[in-house]
C-alpha cells in the first residue's frame, strides 16, 4: 500500500500532464475538413471517378458542395464547383495554391516539368512564367503572328472549298481544324511547318500521343504500391518509347534552328518561340539560368498541347452547337457576312465588330470547356476558405465544366443562348470565374489571347464563305454528342458536312 501511495505521487502528475498535453494538442490539430463522400480502404474516392470524372464530380458536388474533400489514395483532393469558391482559389488565396501535383507521366514527357504549365511552384517556375509572359506570350508578341493566323486560315478555306467542290460534298471538319492548329502552332512554335518531307506525319502522331499519354490517370501516382501496374500493362514502355521519339525530333528541330540563327541577328517581329528561347539562351538574358536545351524542348512541347488539341476541340463543339441550332448560326452568318461583305476573308480587324461571334465563342466556352478539370493545382500551404481547412500538399482539381453549368450562375444553363453574353461584361480572361476554360491567377493560361483569336477568325471565316449542315438524313437534335476524355474532352465522332456557298465579292 506504501508502495502504491509512493508511485501515485509520481505518475499522477504525470498522467495529469500527458492528459493536458493530449487535450492541448487535439484542440490545435482539430481541423474543419470540407465534406466528403465515404471512401474505400487504400483506393479512397477513385472508384467514383468514372469515365467522365468531370461529370462524375459534378453529381458527388450536387450532394457534398462546391467545396468538397476526396481521397485518391492516400492524396487530399479538393473539388472545386462554384464560381465562388474558385474566386477563393484562383484570387482570395492564389499565393497558397501556386504549386502542381508532381505527376509521373507528364515529368517523363515534360523532362522532368521543366515546361511552365506542369511544373511545380519554384524559381524555375517563375524564370520560365516571365519567359512566356514577357517574351513569348506578350500581346505585342501575339499580334506580331497576325499574318500567320491569316495565310493559315486561308489556306484551311482553300481545302474546304477544293473539297467541297469534289465529288463529295461532306467535309471531315475535325481534320480540317486539327490541320488548321497545328500549321499555326507549327509556324509560330518552329518557325516552319513540318509536314510531308519535313516529318510532319511523324511529328503530328508524336504529338497527339503525346496528348493521350498526359491525359492518362497514373494510378501509380495516388497509391505508389501499385506504380508495377503500369509496367504489366505496357503503359510505361509507351510513355518512354513517345518521350525518346519525340526528344529525337525535337533535337533535330533545335539543332537546326540553332545552325540557321549562327551569325544572323533578326530582331524582327516573324521571329519563332524556339528562336526567342534559342536569343535568350545564348545571351543569358537577365542571367536567365533555367533556359537549358531541356527547358527549350519542355517549352515547346508545352506550346503544342496547350496550343492544338484545346483549340481544334473548341472549334469541333463550336461547330456542334451551330448545327444544332439552326437560328443562332444563321443570326451568327448574319453577322459575319453584314461585316465582311466584299471580302474574300474575314480579317483579325473585322473581329472586333462582331459581337455576337465573339458571344457564341464563350456560350461554347462555357457548355464545352476544353479542359474540363483545369490543370491539377497543389496547395504549399495551410490555408482556411469558406471555413474549411485546407492542409499544405492538397491537390486542387477545380470543375471549370461544372461551374459553367452552375444554375446558381446561369438561367438555363444546359442550353446553348449566346444571347447572355450581348449585354454582359463577362468574359473567359480569367477575372470573372463564372467562366474559366483557361483557368485564372499566376497559373492561369499565358495563351489565352491567342488561342481566342485563332478561333475566332478560323470560325468567322468558315461561316462567311460556306454554309453548313448535317449530313443527309440527320436532324439536328440526333447530333452525336458523346464524348472522348483525355486531358481535354473532344467530341466522339467527327463532324462532316457542307454545303459550298459562292459569295459574289465586289
Amino acid at each position: 500500500m506504501l508502495l502504491l501511495n509512493s508511485l501515485s505521487l509520481y505518475f499522477l502528475p504525470l498522467l495529469f500532464f500527458i492528459l493536458f498535453l493530449h487535450k492541448f494538442f487535439s484542440k490545435t490539430t482539430h481541423k474543419n475538413l470540407p465534406p466528403s463522400p465515404l471512401k474505400l480502404p487504400l483506393l479512397g474516392n477513385l472508384h467514383q471517378l468514372g469515365r467522365f470524372p468531370h461529370r462524375s464530380l459534378r453529381s458527388l458536388a450536387k450532394k457534398y458542395g462546391p467545396l468538397m474533400l476526396l481521397h485518391f489514395g492516400n492524396v487530399p483532393v479538393l473539388v472545386v464547383s462554384s464560381a465562388v469558391a474558385a474566386r477563393e482559389i484562383l484570387k482570395t488565396h492564389d499565393l497558397a495554391f501556386l504549386s502542381r501535383p508532381k505527376l509521373s507521366i507528364a515529368s517523363r514527357l515534360l523532362y522532368d516539368l521543366k515546361d511552365a504549365t506542369f511544373c511545380p511552384y519554384g524559381e524555375h517556375w517563375r524564370q520560365v512564367r516571365s519567359i512566356c509572359v514577357l517574351h513569348l506570350l506578350s500581346n505585342k508578341r501575339v499580334q506580331s503572328y497576325r499574318k500567320v493566323r491569316e495565310e493559315e486560315t486561308a489556306l484551311m478555306m482553300d481545302k474546304i472549298r477544293s473539297h467541297s467542290c469534289s465529288s463529295s460534298s461532306l467535309v471531315n471538319l475535325t481534320d480540317v481544324f486539327v490541320s488548321l492548329t497545328y500549321g499555326i502552332v507549327c509556324r509560330v512554335a518552329l518557325g516552319r511547318k513540318y509536314d510531308g518531307a519535313g516529318g510532319g506525319t511523324r511529328f503530328k502522331e508524336l504529338l497527339g500521343r503525346v496528348v493521350g499519354l498526359i491525359g492518362v490517370s497514373n494510378v501509380g501516382d495516388y497509391i505508389p504500391w501499385l506504380a508495377w501496374i503500369n509496367g504489366v500493362s505496357g503503359l510505361d514502355a509507351k510513355v518512354d518509347k513517345v518521350a525518346k521519339e519525340m526528344d529525337e525530333f525535337l533535337k533535330g528541330v533545335v539543332e537546326e534552328r540553332f545552325n540557321r540563327n549562327k551569325g544572323h541577328d533578326d530582331g524582327g517581329s516573324s521571329r519563332s518561340f524556339l528562336d526567342v528561347l534559342l536569343e535568350i539562351q545564348r545571351d543569358d538574358v537577365g542571367g536567365c539560368s533555367a533556359v537549358r536545351n531541356d527547358t527549350v524542348k519542355a517549352l515547346i512541347v508545352n506550346m503544342f498541347v496547350a496550343g492544338t488539341d484545346t483549340t481544334f476541340t473548341a472549334l469541333e463543339w463550336t461547330m456542334m452547337e451551330l448545327l444544332r441550332h439552326p437560328q443562332i448560326m444563321k443570326k451568327l452568318q448574319n453577322e459575319v457576312r453584314d461585316i465582311a461583305r466584299g471580302k474574300l476573308n474575314v480579317t483579325e480587324d473585322d473581329l472586333d465588330k462582331m459581337h455576337y461571334l465573339k458571344a457564341v465563342v464563350k456560350e461554347s466556352f462555357r457548355l464545352h470547356t476544353p479542359a474540363p478539370l483545369l490543370i491539377p493545382r497543389e496547395s504549399i500551404q495551410d490555408v482556411h476558405i469558406m471555413g474549411y481547412d485546407i492542409a499544405a500538399g492538397t491537390e486542387v482539381l477545380i470543375n471549370a465544366w461544372a461551374i459553367g453549368r452552375d444554375p446558381l450562375s446561369w438561367e438555363d444553363p444546359e442550353e446553348m443562348r449566346p444571347d447572355r453574353f450581348l449585354n454582359s461584361s463577362i468574359d473567359f480572361k480569367g477575372q470573372d470565374f463564372e467562366l474559366i476554360p483557361f483557368g485564372g491567377g499566376r497559373r492561369g493560361c499565358p495563351g489565352t489571347p491567342f488561342a481566342a483569336n485563332v478561333n475566332e477568325l478560323a470560325l468567322a471565316n468558315v461561316l462567311h464563305r460556306f454554309d453548313f449542315s448535317s449530313p443527309e438524313g440527320e436532324c439536328s437534335e440526333d447530333m452525336d454528342v458523346s464524348e472522348i476524355s483525355s486531358i481535354t474532352i473532344r467530341k466522339k465522332t467527327p463532324y462532316c458536312g457542307c454545303n459550298f456557298l459562292l459569295l459574289l465579292v465586289s
